[in-house]
C-alpha cells in the first residue's frame, strides 16, 4: 500500500510540532500539510491529494465539527482536542479514530495504525465510487475507467460506456483511485488494465491516446515491470 498522506489542522503551534514528529517517525505516513489555520487547509484540500486529517475539534475561526460537514466524507479524520465530551459528536462523521489531548506516541500509533488497517480494507473492498456531474449523482466502477483529464477547475472521467464532467481536482481525484492507477502527465491519470501499447510520446488506451509527461515515464515504465 502507498503512504497514507496526512494533514494536519491545529491552531496550536506546540501540538502541531508533535504531531509531525509523530508522523514522521511513522513510516507509512506522509506530512504533506499543516497549518494553525483552518481555511488554509480548506484551500490546500481543494487543490491537492490527502487521505488523512489530525483535526482539532476546537478551533476560533471554523470548528472541527464544521470543517469536516464542509469537506464532507471524502476524507478520513483523526480528532484531537483536550475536550472529551466532543467524542460522540465527532463519531457522527468520517472518523478513524478520537485521540485526546496530550497524546503520547504510543497512543498516535494506535490510531495510526487503526487507519492503516482502514485504508487497506477499503483499497480490497472498494469496485467503485459516487461523483456528481450534472446535477446528478452517478456511480462509477473503477474498472471501467479509461483515464482521467484535468481540465481548469474540473476533471473529465472517461469510461468505457460515457464521459463526467465533475467539479474537482485532478489530485483529489488520485487520492480517491485504488492501485492500478497512475498519472502519467500534468493533465492525465491512466487506468493501468485500459494500456494496449506505449510509445514514446503518447500511451494507447482503448483507441484512445494520451499523452505522457516527461518527468512521469519513468515512474510508468516502472509500474509496468
Amino acid at each position: 500500500m502507498n503512504k497514507i498522506k496526512c494533514i494536519i489542522v491545529d491552531d496550536e503551534p506546540l501540538a502541531i510540532s508533535l504531531l509531525e514528529h509523530y508522523v514522521e517517525k511513522t513510516p507509512f505516513l506522509e506530512l504533506v500539510f499543516s497549518t494553525e489555520n483552518p481555511i488554509l487547509a480548506l484551500e490546500y484540500i481543494q487543490n491537492n491529494g490527502s487521505d488523512l486529517i489530525f483535526l482539532d475539534i476546537q478551533m476560533p475561526e471554523l470548528s472541527g465539527i464544521n470543517f469536516m460537514k464542509i469537506i464532507g466524507s471524502r476524507q478520513k479524520y483523526i480528532l484531537t482536542t483536550a475536550y472529551s465530551e466532543f467524542a460522540l459528536e465527532g463519531y457522527e462523521h468520517n472518523i478513524v479514530d478520537y485521540l485526546l489531548k496530550p497524546i503520547s506516541f504510543e497512543r498516535f500509533q494506535k490510531s495510526a495504525i487503526k487507519a492503516q488497517e482502514r485504508f487497506s480494507l477499503q483499497n480490497k473492498e472498494s469496485r467503485h465510487f459516487f461523483v456528481k456531474s450534472s446535477g446528478q449523482q452517478h456511480r462509477i466502477h473503477f474498472n471501467e475507467i479509461i483515464y482521467i483529464e484535468s481540465i481548469k477547475d474540473y476533471v473529465n472521467i472517461r469510461t468505457i460506456h460515457e464521459e463526467y464532467i465533475v467539479l474537482d481536482t485532478l489530485k483529489s481525484m488520485e487520492s480517491q483511485l485504488p492501485e492500478g492507477f497512475i498519472r502519467i502527465h500534468k493533465s492525465f491519470i491512466i487506468n493501468l488494465d485500459k494500456i494496449k501499447s506505449i510509445g514514446v510520446k503518447r500511451v494507447m488506451l482503448s483507441d484512445l491516446e494520451v499523452p505522457i509527461g516527461d518527468s512521469y515515464r519513468a515512474n510508468l515504465l516502472d509500474k509496468l515491470k
